[in-house]
């Protein structure tokens, strides 16, 4: 996890507890909206993603509230104090960063099989 969370902070220009936050929340979303299986092998393959994860969703107030969804899970991240263009960048780099660990192909079949998220990635 740190070497992702590294890479998203500099990427971005971002505090790397925003970054790990920022990671829990999309892989979060994955694993409830994207293809299981391809994003549990993803999960599995970054330590403490799954800390990441947990801290991410014991969210409270109006956040808690939200539901899931891209459109959530946008709001959640420009509620750390992202922008729509560093939202992209951190995208864009957890997919790479995806893609190494997992293959270009498994990384593929989670960003096609996750509703809305083909207009972020790049892979």
């Amino acid at each position: 996890m740190d070497e992702l969370t590294g890479e998203l902070a500099a990427k971005a220009g971002i505090d790397s507890a925003v970054a790990e936050k920022t990671i829990g929340i999309i892989l979060g979303f994955l694993r409830s909206e994207g293809p299981s299986d391809k994003v549990q092998a993803l999960i599995d393959k970054i330590p403490g993603a799954e800390a990441a994860i947990a801290s991410a969703n014991n969210t409270s107030g109006f956040f808690g509230l939200m539901g899931g969804g891209l459109m959530a899970v946008g709001t959640r991240l420009m509620g750390l104090g992202l922008g729509i263009s560093q939202i992209q960048d951190i995208a864009r780099e957890l997919f790479r960063f995806g893609r190494d660990k997992i293959g270009a192909d498994q990384m593929g079949e989670i960003i096609s099989g996750t509703p809305g998220l083909s207009q972020f990635a790049t892979v």
